[in-house]
């Protein structure tokens, strides 16, 4: 029986959503679980997996089109409706290595049953990347024992992807690493007016809302974590071991500044009509830069977390909003946001508020720099130090700039003098 695909609800206060990107096109087989189409609201950006497995046979709301929850926006035929497309493509374009009745989709898709999973696997590809893949991709990894570090993925961002792993399988991992890509030519420059996408046009809105109602300040300091980075790297690897996630440097910062937040909590408050809310907890907003955009998935009452749950957390989080598995809920409700805009070598960022929030810290880039030691009887000397630098952007109207000096203060010291235990 034929499929209807909805248009599904991604929260309770969400009652339509754009069609953003078809994966598959109509003809093209799909399975269970697998990513069949994206759409984007306005709190999160989404992968919808196919309800069944079949044919894709008719699609109903075209790319760009915003539709309300529920409407039927494709159709998936049963497996009957398969047999007659596959068998035409597959005299269409015999493969040289199968049956000329098969294509080379076709022969990779009946490997699983018949060809035994390689033994002997190579080392993982070593990437400071998380691996990318959709629940598809993941229970076939399940069934052949397959551990996904071993597939370089062929998809945006280095996703694996189906055709990757049954490539895999089908031809074992002597073969299965793509072949190095041509150096890109340069793109001649396009004089064109495009559309802005429905999460640009939704930032370029909360931007110039932030900006038009809050007075921003900014409060910078140079921060040594030289400590932190000697702790780091003596732990990653019992770390990563124990906890299963490598080992970064944002949950280090991020319970620094809980700690801040705790002896400060103006920082973690917001303006209500003409009082102020001192918000019960810290709900903390962690910054990811998408290749479409910007997403601040939320970190839920961090001042309870311990640093293995805390760093856990911001790790999966972060993976979720790359590969459009966040819920909306885990989009929204921040009280204090920290976004790392030195990731991409700058010294610092002056960021815009996360609106109603009342700060947000940036986090600059990390680099060895010459700095004038003190010792306890005066004696300067120059040392090699692993220095950051942090700023602070605030709301004038209830914090002041005294307050700002004194959280960063409290912010510098703990990781400069960093104590707590992280494994």
């Amino acid at each position: 029986m034929p499929t209807d695909v909805v248009m599904p609800q991604m929260g309770e206060s969400i009652f339509e959503g754009t069609i953003t990107k078809w994966l598959k096109k109509p003809g093209d087989a799909v399975e269970k679980d697998e990513p069949l189409f994206e759409i984007s609201t306005d709190k999160v950006d989404a992968e919808i997996p196919a309800p069944a497995s079949g044919i894709l046979t008719e699609i109903k709301s075209p790319e760009g089109e915003t539709v309300t929850i529920n409407t039927v926006v494709a159709v998936i035929g049963g497996s009957d409706e398969a047999t007659a497309p596959a068998s035409s493509a597959s005299t269409a374009e015999p493969a040289p290595a199968a049956p000329k009745s098969e294509t080379p989709k076709q022969a990779a898709a009946s490997a699983p049953a018949e060809v035994p999973v390689p033994q002997d696997q190579p080392a993982p590809i070593v990437s400071d990347e998380p691996l990318r893949s959709s629940p598809l991709v993941r229970r076939i990894a399940r069934e052949h024992n397959i551990d996904l570090r071993h597939i370089r993925g062929t998809g945006s961002a280095g996703r694996i992807s189906k055709d990757d792993i049954l490539r895999y399988i089908a031809e074992g991992p002597a073969t299965s690493t793509p072949a190095p890509k041509a150096p890109a030519s340069v793109t001649p420059l396009k004089d064109e007016l495009v559309p802005m996408s429905r999460m640009r046009s939704i930032i370029a809105e909360r931007m110039l809302e932030s900006r038009r109602t809050s007075p921003h300040a900014y409060s910078i300091y140079k921060i040594d974590m030289t400590r932190i980075v000697r702790l780091r790297e003596r732990n990653r690897a019992a770390f990563e071991q124990r906890h299963g996630i490598k080992l970064t440097f944002m949950p280090f910062i991020a319970a620094a500044a809980i700690d801040a937040v705790r002896q400060f909590p103006i920082v973690n408050a917001s303006i209500e009509g003409s009082g102020i809310r001192y918000h019960g907890n810290i709900h903390l907003g962690i910054a990811v830069a998408l290749e479409w955009g910007l997403i601040v998935p939320v970190v839920r009452q961090a001042e309870t977390l311990s640093f293995p749950a805390l760093a856990r957390t911001i790790a999966d989080l972060a993976e979720r909003a790359r590969t459009k598995k966040l819920k909306p809920e885990e989009a929204s409700g921040s009280t204090f946001t920290l976004t790392n805009s030195g990731v991409f070598g700058g010294e610092y960022g002056t960021p815009i508020l996360n609106q109603p929030e009342a700060a947000i810290l940036a986090i600059g880039g990390l680099k060895k720099e010459p700095i004038v030691l003190t010792d306890s009887e005066g004696n300067d000397t120059i040392a090699i130090r692993s220095m950051q630098t942090h700023c602070l952007g605030f709301d004038h109207r209830i914090i002041d700039g005294a307050d700002a000096g004194k959280f960063m203060t409290v912010f510098k010291d703990a990781l400069e003098s960093w104590t707590r235990e992280i494994v």
